[in-house]
C-alpha cells in the first residue's frame, strides 16, 4: 500500500512541477499570464499585446523587431524563463554548453629505486 501512496504522491509531483515550467505563447497569453514570465512587467506585458493586436507574432525575429525593448539578449532570457512565439523558444536561449576539459594524462608512477 505504501508504495502505490508514493506512485500517488510522486505524480502529484510531477504534474505541479511540469506547470510550474509551462511556456507562455506570446500570441496567446493575456497581460497577467505574460506578467507570469520573470522579466516581464506590466509595461512589457502592455507592448507585447498592444503589438500582437495589429497581428500574431510570426517568429522571434518579428517579436524583437516589434516589441519596443526587446532584443536578442532580452529575447533569450525571457525564452530561458519559459515565453515562446509560436509554441518556439529563441533559438539563443540555450545555455552555453559546458566546455569539455581535456582529459588530462594519467600520472606516471614515481622511478623508485630498489
Amino acid at each position: 500500500m505504501s508504495h502505490f501512496i508514493r506512485k500517488i504522491a510522486f505524480a502529484l509531483l510531477a504534474l505541479v512541477s511540469a506547470s510550474v515550467f509551462a511556456a507562455v505563447e506570446a500570441n496567446k497569453a493575456d497581460r497577467a499570464q505574460l506578467e507570469s514570465v520573470k522579466g516581464v512587467g506590466s509595461a512589457l506585458s502592455g507592448r507585447i499585446v498592444a503589438e500582437r493586436q495589429k497581428a500574431p507574432f510570426k517568429d522571434w525575429n518579428d517579436f524583437i523587431t516589434r516589441v519596443q525593448g526587446v532584443g536578442p539578449a532580452s529575447a533569450a532570457r525571457l525564452s530561458r524563463e519559459g515565453l515562446t512565439v509560436n509554441g518556439t523558444s529563441y533559438p539563443g536561449a540555450q545555455p552555453a554548453a559546458k566546455q569539455q576539459v581535456a582529459a588530462k594524462p594519467p600520472a606516471r608512477p614515481a622511478d623508485r629505486k630498489q
